[in-house]
């Protein structure tokens, strides 16, 4: 028998296509690359976004997965329908009808976690070169997603109190945006409430000139102080034009990865189309054990716990900074939430600062990476939920240390 010999290798192989050049322009998240420096068990962290784990209702969740897999484990093991389980819209429907907007099972998409929500409406609604506004700062990974999408993000001027409406339509006039998105209540990263008039505003001056509103509103029932104030989706001028997600990442738990949308029907269909092509639909095990959840249990009041646990935290934060940070800074006091924003003086940089700060076992997110142009390098978002008060003061003694080298 010939044996044949393998051929050699070509001295010269042709290289493989490049990547994408969305893929190519947009780096990670900044935020995910701190939590994997900081995932030490001896680092107080206060740099992620995480609900505190032992104030998950493990024993309601856990019995809602066993009563749907021990019911209906066909039905929960099985492809379900791209819009989501009818019993979980059904659900959702009726709590966002309770606050204040008529909502049917039919007007909601289920998707996986309120993240994939704004990468299915960029796919939707943005083609590379679009522009879209956002918050100045903004939420991260929004940031993210529309750039992943190619468009072309610019910033909302605004203050304290949240984006300027005047500003906002300067901008639309200007640069003819598809969308604004903003999450206007206890808002990422400052934790700032739009106020009702500005919200009043915001959906006028999209009805008059012709803009999408992307509305996320994943903290706001996390209220420990102050009054609700109502959807920018519930104002007049914004039924036709507003999408608003919802998530139970905050109130109920991040690794069930539920969250949906909210939208005007030709919307709400593409975006169902495009989920289709990113994952068919959202786990029907996790969706049904939810909705068994909110069933056979009273989740507003579980939130309200949560929300009592949180006020606390934050009064822990509050009444410790002055002493942590350097003479001169300045930061806010949420009335709900998980997040505070605050501002150190002009001479500090919390980037090039965050590695000395990290030595002493405690951790924050810089403020720059929520810029979409022209960071504040003066700035931090410091998370006050995941922490109980003991931690936090300990935290924030070491934040100090770090601070002053």
């Amino acid at each position: 028998m010939t044996v044949t010999e393998p051929a050699p290798p070509t001295a010269l192989a042709a290289p493989t296509p490049p990547l994408a050049a969305r893929a190519r322009s947009v780096g990670g998240s900044p935020v995910r690359d701190i939590l994997a420096v900081t995932a030490r068990p001896e680092v107080i962290n206060f740099a992620g976004g995480l609900p505190a784990p032992e104030l998950f209702d493990a024993g309601g969740i856990a019995a809602a997965y066993r009563a749907v897999l021990a019911e209906t484990p066909a039905r929960a093991l099985q492809y379900s329908t791209t819009e989501g389980e009818p019993a979980l819209r059904a659900a959702l429907a009726e709590r966002t009808a309770a606050r204040g907007l008529p909502t049917g099972p039919d007007d909601l998409l289920v998707t996986t976690g309120s993240q994939q929500a704004l990468s299915l409406l960029a796919t939707a609604l943005l083609e590379p070169g679009d522009t879209v506004l956002v918050e100045s700062p903004c939420y991260l990974a929004a940031l993210q997603a529309f750039g992943l999408a190619g468009a072309r993000v610019v910033a909302v001027p605004g203050d304290e109190h949240g984006l300027d409406p005047e500003a906002l339509e300067e901008l639309v006039i200007r640069e003819r945006p598809k969308l604004l998105y903003t999450v206007p209540t206890f808002q990422n990263p400052t934790g700032r409430t739009l106020p009702a008039a500005r919200r009043a505003a915001v959906a006028e001056v999209a009805a008059r000139r012709g803009l999408w509103i992307v509305e996320d509103d994943p903290y706001g029932e996390l209220r420990y102080e102050g009054e609700r104030v109502p959807w920018i989706a519930a104002h007049p001028g914004a039924e036709d034009r507003t999408v608003l997600l919802g998530s139970f990442s905050k109130v109920m738990a991040p690794g069930l990865r539920l969250g949906w949308l909210r939208a005007p029907a030709a919307l709400r269909r593409a975006c169902a189309v495009a989920k289709q092509a990113a994952d068919l639909h959202t786990p029907t095990v996790n969706q049904l054990a939810a909705a068994r959840y909110l069933a056979d249990n009273d989740l507003d009041a579980h939130v309200r716990r949560v929300a009592g646990v949180y006020g606390e935290r934050r009064d822990a934060m509050l009444a410790g900074l002055a002493a942590a940070l350097p003479d001169g800074s300045t930061w806010n006091r949420p009335e709900g939430g998980m997040f505070l924003w605050a501002r150190l003086p002009e001479a500090y940089d919390t980037t090039a600062l965050l590695p000395q700060v990290v030595r002493q076992d405690v951790a924050y997110v810089p403020g720059a990476p929520f810029y979409a142009a022209d960071p504040d390098r003066a700035t931090l978002r410091l998370c006050f939920v995941t922490q109980t008060p003991e931690e936090i003061a300990e935290g924030l003694r070491r934040l100090g240390a770090g601070l002053r080298g």
